[in-house]
């Protein structure tokens, strides 16, 4: 049978179910010899009677008996799954998949999620680390994290972090070698422990910037690691300078474990925002979720 007849199905599960033909056509919304017209035709089609009429009723026949108790159940089944798929759209549930690097994973994510999720139990959230600039599209990721200026021109971006600096630190035993750099370029008599880049297999660049003037040092160390926190822990033990987000060195420079330096060429610049595609339906989920992560500092 063509799909086209399942209008015509529509029609006779109406009739058999109301036996009435005038209820059914209110029903449908179409008049009555425009039902009838519809049940002749089918009953055409399938060469069976369906419906016995009568002055006062209208029952199914055999063969109508037989397509009401398997057809309609199938319809039924169908017309719940739609309104489940439309209670979905209105419901905040659902998995929401965001490649994240590391650090914003641990001081922006993190904290704001977990006050977020207790809330929506039915909303799971996936956070993949990566340092690389992932193409969230082709990796079938909801969201991404990165800071401001890596955003792509055709994303959405909501900022979700205040701006940032790095910060150069060291422990007091690695200054006692070798004297605090008065430059950037002095970083190269040091010991550094570096970040590898998983993407493309480098090490991140030490960027700086004084006066307008902008310095970009590849230094050089015993350690790499693909870790922040790792960093952070040898620079702790005194194996060298790090290079690392302000906020993850204040306590330990505060409590004398650190000592910092080139603090005035380490600007501010813009934070973590999420980003996702400017196309993307937002469910009600992700539109909850990005509300919660938006920062209003």
């Amino acid at each position: 049978m063509p799909r086209q007849s399942f209008d015509d199905l529509l029609a006779f599960l109406a009739v058999a179910r109301e036996g009435s033909f005038t209820r059914a056509a209110a029903q449908l919304g179409v008049s009555q010899s425009a039902l009838s017209h519809t049940i002749r035709g089918l009953e055409a089609r399938l060469g069976l009677r369906l419906l016995t009429r009568t002055t006062r009723s209208v029952s199914p026949t055999e063969a109508g008996e037989r397509l009401l108790q398997t057809v309609g159940p199938r319809f039924e089944e169908i017309e719940t799954e739609l309104a489940a798929l439309s209670e979905l759209r209105e419901k905040p549930a659902g998995t929401i998949r965001i490649t994240t690097a590391e650090h914003a994973a641990d001081t922006v994510l993190w904290p704001k999620l977990a006050r977020f999720l207790p809330d929506y139990p039915d909303i799971k959230v996936e956070i993949t680390v990566d340092y690389g600039l992932t193409d969230i599209v082709a990796q079938r990721y909801d969201a991404g994290v990165r800071l401001g200026d890596e955003v792509e021109k055709d994303m959405i971006a909501v900022r979700i972090g205040p701006d940032m600096r790095m910060a150069v630190v060291g422990s007091p035993a690695c200054f006692s070698k070798r004297p605090p750099p008065k430059t950037p370029k002095d970083l190269t008599m040091h010991n550094c422990i570096n970040l590898r880049l998983p993407t493309h297999g480098g090490l991140l660049v030490w960027d700086f910037e004084k006066d307008g003037h902008v310095l970009n040092v590849r230094t050089d160390g015993q350690w790499v690691f693909n870790s922040s926190a790792a960093i952070l822990r040898a620079a702790l033990a005194g194996f060298g300078l790090a290079f690392l987000p302000d906020d993850m060195v204040q306590e330990h420079v505060a409590e004398g474990r650190l000592e910092r330096v080139l603090e005035d060429w380490c600007p501010k610049f813009p934070g973590y925002h999420l980003y996702y595609p400017s196309r993307r339906q937002s469910s009600p989920a992700f539109v909850l979720l990005v509300n919660a992560l938006r920062h209003h500092g």
